[in-house]
């Protein structure tokens, strides 16, 4: 669910799960096959998931719950405590979290620094690259055409995009559900190379699924769930051409503007509004540790290239896990979560670990994470200026981890560190 299902990066693609490839989400990539019980994990670039050691399932909690925390200055002491705790530990520049719940308060911290050359401080009001948390505006861009009868989930995406392996047998909702068997481009070396060696090039969607398409498939659609940042341009493509209107343009009047959000856009260059904290990231041609900030994300596009705030996301959180925007029959069919990694299930671009609903994000510099909790009404949103890993997690995962063992010890979102790449 990042682009590392570090969810989304540039090793390994973003799955908000994790993936990373420069990425997306963040990450490592992750694969799925719950009929056969097993996983596959790979960080880019990597040509193929390899087997891994069989996990067993947890499921996540279905029992409701109201024991989200009081948020109380004692609790808010705890969560202090815990969030330093992991920022030290990680070498982790800076963050910005939020924490609510109607009736339990809430909590709105910035530690650490935004910008290590000068000192300047994280703060709350801070524009952000979410990575890929942008699949989750693409999957409701392509979910709102489905509700005006323009597409229909179960159509092949041959019907939209010509040249795609498997094409007429792909379907969109595999697409968005991250079970097309289509090779992840952001794990592809070439690609690396490509970025890493000049991270201000702009890129064409065309351009990143030829990345793509001269890997064989990795499996026959449906069959298991890796997360694919492949997957996600080519919904953007079905939105362009469906819409007769550029990705950008149709997110922004279609689902930002409906959300009413006001600092979230979607850049089509290295664009980035002020005020921003730097970014931090080792996704670097030298492996040393660089300044990212104003690289060309394009290379992530319709998977992760989006630009948000605190107070946005705040709002997205509630609106995406709720389905505002879209007809409760089109949101019912994108909560209907598959097995994706042990503890966690996979929709329509958007996850459920331990019952929080949402997605992460990474990309080179920077890493998120939105969730909603619908027992509790909870919001948990967690923004920071370094996408890289310690101890094989990714960052968000880290302070996602940390903050729900103290709001909701019941429902702790947790997802399995990444073995070495």
């Amino acid at each position: 669910m990042t682009t590392r299902w570090r969810s989304a990066a540039v090793a390994a693609a973003a799955v908000g799960l994790v993936v990373a490839p420069v990425g997306t989400g963040a990450g490592a990539v992750y694969a799925w096959d719950a009929a056969a019980a097993h996983t596959q994990t790979t960080t880019a670039p990597a040509a193929a998931p390899t087997p891994a050691t069989e996990p067993t399932p947890t499921p996540a909690p279905t029992s409701a719950s109201d024991e989200f925390a009081q948020l109380t200055p004692a609790v808010a002491r705890q969560l202090d405590d815990s969030i330093r705790k992991v920022l030290a530990e990680a070498k982790i520049p800076g963050v910005i979290v939020a924490v609510s719940a109607p009736g339990k308060g809430e909590y709105v911290r910035s530690f650490g620094v935004a910008d290590k050359a000068t000192g300047a401080p994280m703060t709350p009001n801070l524009n952000m690259r979410i990575g890929s948390v942008t699949k989750t505006f693409t999957v409701t861009a392509l979910l709102e055409l489905v509700d005006d009868g323009k597409v229909g989930l179960d159509d092949p995406i041959a019907k939209y995009v010509d040249g795609v392996p498997n094409g007429d047998r792909i379907t969109l909702r595999e697409l968005a559900g991250m079970r097309s068997g289509l090779f992840n481009y952001s794990a592809d070396e070439d690609f690396y190379k490509a970025f890493t060696s000049n991270p201000d090039r702009p890129f064409t969607p065309q351009e990143l699924l030829d990345y793509s398409f001269k890997h064989p498939v990795l499996f026959e659609p449906n069959a298991k769930f890796y997360y694919c940042n492949t997957n996600l341009i080519l919904l953007g493509l079905v939105v362009e051409k469906v819409s007769g209107t550029p990705l950008d343009r149709f997110i922004d009047r279609e689902v930002v503007e409906p959300a009413g959000l006001k600092d979230t856009l979607f850049p089509t260059g290295p664009e980035f509004p002020e005020p921003h904290a730097q970014g931090y990231t080792n996704q670097t041609a030298s492996g040393k540790v660089e300044n990212s900030t104003d690289w060309n994300p394009s290379w992530g596009w319709a998977a992760g290239a989006m630009i948000s705030d605190l107070s946005d996301l705040r709002s997205w959180a509630k609106t995406l896990a709720t389905g505002t925007l879209l007809t409760p029959a089109t949101q019912a069919q994108r909560l209907d979560v598959v097995d994706a990694i042990p503890g966690a299930g996979y929709g329509l671009g958007i996850f459920n670990v331990q019952g929080w609903i949402g997605h992460n994000g990474s990309l080179p510099g920077y890493g998120s994470l939105v969730l909603y909790l619908p027992e509790a009404k909870a919001t948990l949103v967690v923004l920071l200026n370094t996408d890289i890993s310690y101890e094989n997690q990714e960052p968000s995962t880290l302070f996602g981890e940390a903050i729900t063992e103290i709001v909701t010890p019941d429902r702790v979102y947790s997802l399995p560190a990444q073995p070495p790449s």
